[in-house]
């Protein structure tokens, strides 16, 4: 997959002028200004528009809750997923609420959920090893992941794809990766997750830095990816990429979302053009793995649950971009004078 730039100076001119000639005061609209923009940039028109959104929220298990990294049980992965197909979860709200399509993906959950309305299965194992003593998979495996994950993203109709995710023990896998690919120390990545104690954020720390120094080998991208990563990772990655090239704008959720990214951003620097961040995560490490990427989030409400929710929240954002640029006045049609502040 090859990503190309946004990057179109004509274009941006065109954009900016747009943007303000509109009956406001040059930048009152603030972020909404940028957001306007950079959907033009990556639709490469001035006439933008928020099409048919959809949100994959990829599920799956991780070997590494061996270690006694979480504060629930592995079997929360496959019960929230059932929690997904009967709507009662949050990202089902939020999802109706902003008339967004949901899309739950089993990318590797160690249950067999067997042919279910609303599941899509693409499930590659029933989980990742423990990469407390082995790589979480396969190189195969993870290319395959991949894969997969950019199958499922050419088939969406729409222009606007969010992801989120469901797996116990993503925030350890997410953390392990953050840790890899940015440097920043494992004490500074790791947090409560699903709700672990203190205690409990100093032992997933000792585990997560055990783990790196065994597998020290591991520096490339996909290499880093195979052997902390989970299914659900990895898919999300292959998903984020083939969206980008095909000049989806992508919406990228909580902590354990942007650890993907952090993985495509690391093979095609250009995907970040195509990226809006939806919120900054309560989790510890997400606002340092944002700086990394140098993301400026769209909403900051303390979230920490993933699933999507901040995509689905900040959707009516984009509409609002949208609908400024496209509907406002400016000041020529509406005949009235320019004003700055």
């Amino acid at each position: 997959m090859s990503i190309t730039p946004t990057r179109n100076d004509a274009l941006a001119t065109q954009l900016d002028k747009a943007i303000n000639n509109k009956t406001k005061p040059l930048g009152s609209l603030g972020v909404l200004e940028a957001l306007a923009k950079q959907i033009g940039m990556i639709q490469n028109t001035r006439d933008i528009a928020i099409t048919k959104p959809a949100i994959l929220v990829f599920a799956a298990d991780h070997g590494i809750v061996a270690e006694g990294i979480s504060a629930y049980p592995q079997d929360v992965t496959w019960q929230m997923v059932e929690n997904f197909l009967a709507g009662g979860a949050a990202i089902n709200v939020f999802a109706t609420q902003n008339h967004c399509t949901l899309r739950v993906v089993d990318a590797g959950v160690n249950h067999d959920f067997g042919p279910r309305d609303g599941l899509t299965d693409r499930k590659l194992a029933h989980g990742t090893r423990n990469f407390a003593h082995e790589p979480a998979m396969s190189h195969d495996l993870c290319q395959t992941a991949l894969a997969v994950g950019a199958a499922l993203a050419a088939e969406l109709d729409g222009n606007v794809v969010g992801f989120g995710e469901m797996g116990i023990g993503n925030t350890t896998a997410a953390a392990a990766l953050m840790h890899k690919l940015t440097g920043i120390p494992v004490a500074q990545c790791v947090g409560a997750g699903t709700g672990l104690s203190a205690e409990g954020i100093l032992h997933k720390q000792h585990v997560i830095e055990a783990a790196v120094a065994k597998h020290a080998h591991a520096n490339e991208p996909l290499e880093v990816l195979a052997t902390f990563g989970g299914l659900e990772i990895a898919m999300m990655t292959g998903a984020m990429l083939k969206a980008a090239e095909l000049r989806k704008v992508l919406l990228i959720d909580g902590f354990i979302v942007t650890s993907a990214l952090l993985v495509a951003a690391r093979m095609q620097p250009a995907i970040l053009d195509y990226c809006l961040f939806a919120h900054c995560s309560n989790e510890n490490g997400h606002q340092q793995m944002l700086a990394a990427l140098g993301a400026r989030p769209l909403m900051n409400l303390g979230l920490r649950l993933g699933e999507g929710t901040g995509c689905a929240l900040a959707l009516p954002l984009l509409h609002a971009a949208a609908n400024f640029l496209n509907q406002m006045a400016t000041f020529e049609s509406a005949q009235v004078s320019e004003k700055s502040e």
